[in-house]
């Protein structure tokens, strides 16, 4: 699917430069990471194809939907065996209701929730309330702090409602975004891992 081109600027101009000027390197990716209190936003893996199913789908029909590929499942697994042999901590893992997403974070983690809030709005051409409310169920999930000692929020969803959020469309599919949660409203993207470069993966 295509970044969203529906007055995503204005809207984002209401989150305060969420956005670091530089990324962090992986390796202070993982250190954070590994100190918990994160928040980690994977895109599920990647699908057979790629187009806009959300505009016709039934998130309770796995049939209706873009299904993972098989370079999907083995992504989402190299990402969970990467994320344990690295030693993060994992606290909770919330998933769209979308097939892809929490069959990406049930082959990675081994158990997830879903969550509707992570759902797309059923069109392909945005209109600016559908991307307010994409960015209004989306948000809080990301700005709400989480002790250290918890470990890390994992979010496993979709392009459109995090680009919503962040003004980032997420590419590749499988991609990981790191970001820290500071309150109502506020967060920062610190970087992103690729599906391929997780290390020890």
């Amino acid at each position: 699917m295509k970044s969203l081109t529906s007055g995503l600027l204005g809207i984002c101009g209401l989150f305060a430069a969420p956005v670091a000027a530089d990324e962090l390197p992986s390796d202070a990716l993982i250190a954070a990471l590994q100190s918990g209190g994160h928040v980690i936003y994977l895109r599920h893996t990647s699908t057979e194809s790629d187009y806009a199913d959300q505009v016709t789908a039934d998130p309770a029909n796995c049939a209706t939907q873009r299904v993972l590929s098989e370079l999907g499942w083995a992504q989402a697994r190299d990402i969970g065996k990467a994320v344990q042999a690295l030693h993060i901590p994992v606290s909770e893992v919330i998933s769209s209701e979308y097939c892809r997403a929490w069959q990406t974070a049930d082959l990675a983690f081994g158990g997830y929730r879903k969550e509707s809030a992570l759902n797309f709005e059923p069109s392909e051409a945005y209109t600016d309330a559908q991307v307010s409310a994409m960015r209004d169920r989306v948000a809080p999930l990301i700005t709400a702090p989480l002790p250290k000692a918890a470990g890390n929020r994992v979010i496993v969803g979709h392009d459109d409602p995090f680009e919503a959020v962040t003004g980032i469309y997420p590419e590749p599919q499988g991609v990981a975004y790191v970001l820290k949660p500071n309150g109502p409203g506020g967060f920062a993207v610190l970087g992103h891992i690729d599906p391929d470069a997780w290390p020890n993966s």
